[in-house]
């Protein structure tokens, strides 16, 4: 399929792109709260990766939040290792933009990240987020473990009929165990924070997810 000339197709094993075996320079530390960007991460936190389309806003979205330790932007649920911005935006790599978010389970609850995952974006939308178009920013949850998976599946279903007694379409979002995260490019990391007037195109159905 293809939408103003992009293909909305993900690519197989073999005909993505063979990337490379190193990963992209990093930063040590958050430039919003000065917290670790890379694991190992202390043994009390949990992670959990969320895509719901251009990643600058939907990371902001999560650093904002009481219990969020770290955050960071990067690519998962593609093929592709170590990919670059271009890589991945080219439709090749079969990754999605997500958001690695490393929680303080004492402090806030993994059904309130799936909250604010489902309420700031439109997950009915399939290859795309309003006007952002293709692979990239496709909706999606990969989670670290069965409860996480459980939950995930659980509010998808309720927040699924909320959308469909709104009006709205079936949700598209991908559910599936974790595979590799690739950290983004250095200059992506807290974006929107470097540059307070940056681009932020994400925005939600206006549907509560309870």
């Amino acid at each position: 399929m293809r939408l103003f000339g992009k293909s909305l197709d993900l690519p197989t094993p073999a005909q993505a792109l063979p990337g490379r075996s190193t990963p992209m320079p990093l930063s040590d530390r958050h430039f919003v709260n000065g917290q670790p960007l890379k694991g190992p991460f202390a043994g009390n936190l949990q992670q959990a990766v969320f895509g719901l389309g251009c990643f600058w806003g939907a990371e902001r979205r999560f650093w904002q939040m009481d219990g969020v330790v770290t955050t960071a932007v990067g690519y998962a649920g593609g093929h592709t290792p170590n990919p670059t911005y271009e890589e991945v935006c080219s439709g090749g790599t079969g990754h999605t933009e997500v958001v690695l978010v490393v929680f303080d389970p004492a402090r806030v609850s993994y059904d309130a990240l799936l909250r604010q995952f489902w309420e700031s974006h439109d997950p009915t939308q399939g290859m795309r987020q309003g006007n952002d178009i293709g692979t990239q920013y496709r909706s999606a949850i990969y989670t670290f473990g069965a409860d996480q998976q459980a939950a995930a599946e659980a509010s998808r279903d309720a927040y699924n009929s909320a959308l469909v007694d709104a009006g709205y379409g079936p949700i598209t979002t991908e559910i599936s165990p974790a595979g590799p995260f690739y950290y983004a490019e250095d200059y992506h990391q807290q974006y929107l924070a470097k540059n307070p007037r940056g681009y932020c195109g994400l925005g939600g159905t206006g549907v509560r997810c309870a």
